[in-house]
């Protein structure tokens, strides 16, 4: 889709929008973790004949316990139900669970079954902000403040949707040699909740239907090919990785230090306690322990990356930008890190250096708002205010403050040479926030 057509969309729905109680959605991009989820995700996608590339698990940071799939390549997963989960196993099956409804096409036809026009509606601004992103075009979270709101309209599955997506789940397990019976242990935690009232249920149960007949029918499918093999040492590694980084991210410092205590020396606790000590703004031991894993592995991008935000918290900037560079040279894919490169050779006065790489990141992830603003200081600061302008509008539009994006973008647009790409993109922004503003109560 088009930049112009989906901001008109946006336009378009502005009276609808304007009705939704305000939700805020925070979407965690960390390169650490978001490696972690693709490494758990990646055998359960081929298992189920999708691409590695095509599904990406992002985590937001809400402690209820909650998946879902809005689009055909995005699976959204709640830090709390991440947290909650005992082994990979558990955690490839919520993965394995949402793939199915992907895979199985019942968000195709729930769009094209919907009867209401306010549904209907809502139902393509968050499917196509997605689909916007999946092509590197402005979008990614414009439609994501109303993700809460439309989920239980948009997210909810029936009974048979269920059904389906438990037996394709477990199928893929088995493909993938992964106990399926962890599928059934997920299901266990949310057992006896559709008795409570809809204030006091986690919102996975008023998403994803669960009758007793089902969990039956997941413990029976699972029975059928569960055994007693051990988790992939891989899956075990990243399940590692992605618990420890999430709970030093979220839980307070002292819990986490409690968690993974001194004599842990696994690689998941040295990502915890540096994490940690950062977060209590305590260098020193966040560097020693982040330099115990890149003593280990000095081949680990992510520790890297973490020494580099570590040296930015002690305002080291010129070491963090060297610890950022070695990250990056080690993930030259890996966007966030470049980002971080960015944002630290900014910090140490190198603009024209850092704006580069922040170009070169924002090509690869455009779903970033911290980059776009960081981009845009890049570019006031090496005598581009139309470019910063145009930067600073489309980081508003990727947080939903289209009416803020829109005086950016004309200011962009009456600097920018009339016609060029730019300019375009700075027009696109500013006509949607007029839309929608002239469709306000």
């Amino acid at each position: 889709m088009r930049l112009r057509a989906f901001l008109a969309l946006l336009a378009l729905l502005g009276t609808v929008l304007s009705s939704l109680p305000a939700a805020a959605i925070t979407i965690l991009r960390d390169a650490e973790m978001e490696r972690a989820l693709r490494e758990l995700a990646r055998p359960i996608i081929s298992a189920a004949g999708l691409s590695a590339g095509q599904v990406r698990i992002m985590v937001i940071q809400d402690d209820s316990l909650n998946a879902f799939v809005v689009d055909s390549s995005s699976v959204f997963i709640h830090s709390g139900l991440i947290l909650k989960m005992k082994r990979p196993e558990m955690l490839q099956g919520v993965i394995a669970h949402e793939v199915a409804h992907i895979a199985n096409g019942h968000l195709t036809r729930r769009a094209g079954n919907a009867r209401a026009a306010r549904n209907a509606a809502l139902f393509g601004m968050i499917a196509s902000g997605l689909a916007a992103a999946s092509d590197s075009r402005l979008g990614a979270a414009i439609g994501a403040g109303s993700i809460a709101s439309a989920q239980g309209r948009f997210l909810s599955h029936t009974r048979g949707e269920e059904s389906a997506a438990d037996q394709s789940a477990v199928r893929y397990m088995t493909r993938a040699g992964i106990d399926p019976s962890a599928l059934a242990d997920v299901m266990e935690i949310f057992e006896g909740q559709e008795v409570l009232s809809a204030a006091r249920q986690d919102p996975y149960v008023r998403t994803h239907p669960l009758s007793r007949e089902r969990l039956r029918a997941i413990r029976g499918y699972a029975a059928a090919y569960s055994d007693d093999s051990p988790p992939a040492p891989e899956a075990a590694y990243w399940y590692a990785r992605v618990q420890a980084k999430l709970t030093a991210h979220i839980r307070a410092p002292r819990y986490t230090l409690r968690k993974f205590k001194a004599k842990d020396t696994s690689d998941a606790a040295l990502v915890g306690r540096a994490y940690a000590y950062h977060r209590q703004a305590n260098a020193p031991k966040a560097l020693g322990e982040i330099g115990k894993l890149i003593a280990r592995r000095p081949n680990d991008a992510y520790a890297h990356e973490l020494r580099g935000l570590i040296l930015m918290g002690a305002r080291r900037f010129g070491d963090a930008a060297a610890a950022y560079r070695k990250a990056a040279s080690l993930a030259p894919k890996e966007p966030l890190i470049a980002a971080g490169h960015g944002a630290a050779l900014l910090a140490a006065g190198r603009s024209a250096e850092a704006l580069r790489v922040l170009e070169k990141a924002r090509a690869r992830d455009r779903r970033n708002p911290r980059l776009l603003r960081d981009l845009a200081v890049a570019y006031a600061k090496q005598g581009q205010p139309a470019q910063a302008s145009l930067a600073t509008a489309e980081r508003y539009a990727l947080t939903g403050r289209l009416e803020t994006a829109g005086i950016h973008a004309r200011r962009a647009a009456g600097q920018l040479p009339r016609g060029s790409a730019s300019w375009q993109r700075a027009m696109d922004i500013a006509d949607a926030a007029d839309r929608l503003a002239e469709r306000k109560p």
